[in-house]
């Protein structure tokens, strides 16, 4: 298991959404902000993630060169500015934070994005990566393989939505988790 420390030193040493986008090429910037518009979330989804009252931290492990980080993560940002401030986000460049991405690795290798669900006491909640479940079943209907989609490359509309509901639901979860926490309703006596 990953210890609190090195949560804690990642998620204090990576950068919040724009600082992290900024980072990047100008067309890399680009491609992530013309993504970010299209991530905005419904009005029930919104309403949902304003309701959270436990804080949540989440760590994205991330390449600002991926398609499928460009593709899924302006979603925690869409998901973290409707929260109130309970949903705090950092993205940390994998090829930078090699500690955490040595112990993150799924099928063997170091992939992204990786994000990482914590409750207030850096105890991890949930690991998703590398694609949310609707990405592979898009990705599965159009074969694919094993390529990478290109920072730019079109995302139909149906994918879009699945998508924001498939992290929606994973942070909801999350947040449930902690919300039924029996460390956390003891110290908030709830």
């Amino acid at each position: 298991m990953i210890d609190h420390e090195l949560l804690r030193k990642t998620f204090d040493s990576a950068l919040a959404y724009d600082q992290y986008v900024s980072s990047g090429t100008r067309e890399q910037a680009r491609a992530w902000a013309e993504f970010r518009s299209r991530a905005r979330l419904t009005e029930r989804q919104a309403e949902l993630v304003a309701g959270f009252t436990r804080r949540l931290h989440a760590i994205a492990l991330t390449g600002i060169w991926c398609g499928d980080c460009v593709q899924q993560l302006p979603f925690l940002d869409a998901i973290e500015q409707a929260s109130g401030g309970r949903f705090p986000v950092r993205y940390a460049d994998r090829d930078e934070h090699q500690q955490l991405a040595e112990r993150l690795m799924i099928a063997g290798g170091k992939r992204v994005p990786i994000v990482l669900i914590l409750n207030e006491d850096f105890d991890v909640l949930s690991v998703e990566g590398d694609r949310s479940l609707s990405r592979y079943r898009a990705m599965a209907e159009r074969q694919l393989g094993p390529s990478c989609p290109l920072p730019g490359a079109p995302v139909p509309g149906d994918e879009l939505d699945a998508t924001r509901q498939d992290w929606v639901d994973a942070v909801e979860r999350a947040h449930l988790m902690a919300r039924l926490s029996t460390k956390l309703r003891q110290r908030y006596s709830d």
